[in-house]
């Protein structure tokens, strides 16, 4: 089990980063409304859609926070980290087509109490569409 364990706590530094992108389907939408159960007709109605400020379909903002969450589980910290808090604002739409980047950096590291605070982001193209902040709680490298 050691292969699938991410970074330990005295892995990481400040500034550290990583990252995660995918381009988000129609299905990505659809599948993503029937797990969570979020069926706004602005997600998956484009008549509907087309009537509101954003005057075609969005992507569920949550969707977004699902990709920050793939890069903390599976990228940095990685398996064996806790996701424990995330503060986060959307500031964009995201489309169905469009790639989102989200990312991570380290901000700060706790090592008493094996915390570490990092800086999410999840962009398209340059533009921002959802920033905040995460803490995940990591494991300290096991002593032999």
């Amino acid at each position: 089990m050691q292969d699938l364990h991410g970074f330990y706590l005295e892995d990481l530094e400040v500034g550290q980063t990583a990252s995660y992108a995918k381009t988000i389907t129609e299905a990505d939408v659809v599948l993503f409304a029937g797990i969570t159960g979020d069926d706004n007709p602005v997600h998956i109605n484009a008549e509907y859609a087309e009537q509101t400020m954003f005057e075609q379909r969005i992507v569920h903002g949550m969707f977004s926070a699902g990709l920050i969450s793939a890069v903390l589980g599976t990228r940095m910290p990685g398996p064996g980290a806790i996701y424990i808090d995330q503060q986060l604002k959307f500031k964009a739409p995201v489309h169905i087509g469009d790639t989102v980047t989200a990312s991570a950096k380290v901000l700060e590291i706790d090592e008493k109490r094996r915390r570490v605070k990092l800086e999410t982001i999840c962009k398209v193209g340059d533009k921002v569409v959802a920033e905040g902040v995460a803490t995940n709680m990591v494991d300290r490298r096991p002593t032999e």
